[in-house]
């Protein structure tokens, strides 16, 4: 998981933008248009970052039926977000 998280947050260009996802969703889960707002990032690009991060296994998401999906942080990053907060740091300083 901690090479994941590097190779998603500190070894790519969208990293930061991920981190930023990653955050709010650790804080609310959101759709989204929601997340596109809140984060001042347009929807296209964060549907690209929610992509790679729900393919990469970071999140989850649910509500498809609705229209809507709501994602969360999955199982797994819940378990290793201390990891990423760690990631996430390194790379602000």
């Amino acid at each position: 998981m901690r090479k994941l998280l590097w190779w998603l947050i500190a070894g790519s260009p969208g990293g930061p933008n991920r981190a930023k996802i990653l955050m709010e969703i650790h804080n609310r889960p959101s759709n989204a248009h929601q997340l596109s707002e809140r984060l001042n990032l347009n929807y296209k690009t964060v549907r690209h970052h929610l992509k790679i991060l729900e393919d990469n296994g970071m999140i989850v998401s649910a509500g498809k039926k609705s229209g809507v999906k709501l994602f969360f942080l999955s199982d797994e990053m819940i378990k290793n977000y201390d990891i990423f907060d760690r990631i996430n740091s390194e790379q602000n300083e």
